[in-house]
């Protein structure tokens, strides 16, 4: 069991559930209703952020070592080998999965997304591409939803999915650290602009679901724009923290909200319930 339970820490088990949403999205933004294929890019999309997350680790095992010694590997609970070759396995189980979902079409997103997760974790994180890299891997999960032939519908969703990781990212790069105030200020900036865009999307809602999808963006406003408020007012670490953490869950309101204007009441309502479910498993593995 404490193997299993490390293992779960390693891939940030419940932190999944922030990344269901962007293939659904991206689907409702192609006018693809959700069922079986729908389901399926989730899993592989779910594979792939687990992936990343223990690829993530396991190139970051010397630093975690000085700053975060209780993680599976520094603390002695999962080897490097372990960690590497759970990243390897679910990278395939992802790309199997979006092969079986949507099958060329889906690859020639899927390959690109898995290519970019590597690349960031072994490569960029570091690099002052760190936050464009992880960005584009957000993108593109969205895009897979929206399949192969329909992508092109679903980039003004992608691209605020896109902006959202990318500010959530340059705040995570300093929250072990602390950081000066234009920093989570600059985030605060980005969320309300992205709030602003988003409630701007065209799509072929229902009035009910426009106005639902217009509430729950002012939610989303709501659940990473508090924190990053606070952050502004102290920038230190566990601030900047707590910032990373809520902006990573605020992603399920924003997926739900960007599924509503394109009629996916299903979709907003099922993401909306995860949202809560979320946030209380947090309390047990970190999503950061």
């Amino acid at each position: 069991m404490n193997r299993v339970r490390a293992l779960l820490e390693l891939i940030r088990a419940p932190a999944a559930l922030t990344v269901l949403g962007d293939t659904l999205a991206g689907a409702a933004a192609a006018g693809r209703p959700t069922g079986r294929r729908s389901v399926s890019l989730a899993a592989a999309s779910v594979c792939l952020y687990w992936s990343g997350m223990a690829l993530n680790d396991y190139a970051d095992r010397h630093i975690d070592a000085k700053e975060r010694p209780y993680r599976p590997i520094p603390s002695g609970r999962v080897s490097p080998h372990a960690a590497l070759a759970t990243a390897s396995v679910l990278t395939g189980a992802g790309l199997v999965l979006a092969a079986r979902a949507g099958g060329r079409s889906a690859c020639t997103i899927a390959a690109p997304l898995a290519a970019t997760v590597w690349a960031y974790d072994l490569r960029l994180k570091h690099t002052r591409f760190g936050p464009a890299a992880m960005a584009t891997a957000r993108a593109l999960d969205v895009l897979m939803g929206a399949g192969g032939d329909r992508w092109r519908r679903a980039l003004p969703d992608a691209t605020v999915i896109a902006g959202h990781t990318f500010a959530l990212t340059l705040v995570s790069r300093k929250e072990t650290t602390g950081a000066t105030a234009s920093l989570p200020a600059a985030a605060l900036a980005a969320t309300g602009a992205l709030s602003l865009v988003a409630a701007a999307l065209p799509g072929p809602a229902t009035p009910l679901l426009r106005a639902t999808s217009t509430a729950v963006l002012a939610a989303y406003a709501t659940a990473a724009g508090g924190p990053q408020l606070a952050a502004v007012a102290r920038p230190d670490a566990p601030h900047l923290t707590r910032a990373v953490a809520a902006g990573i869950h605020a992603l399920i309101p924003l997926q739900a909200a960007l599924g509503a204007r394109h009629g996916a009441g299903r979709t907003a309502a099922m993401l909306l319930v995860t949202y809560p479910l979320a946030r209380c498993l947090s309390r047990k593995v970190s999503p950061t």
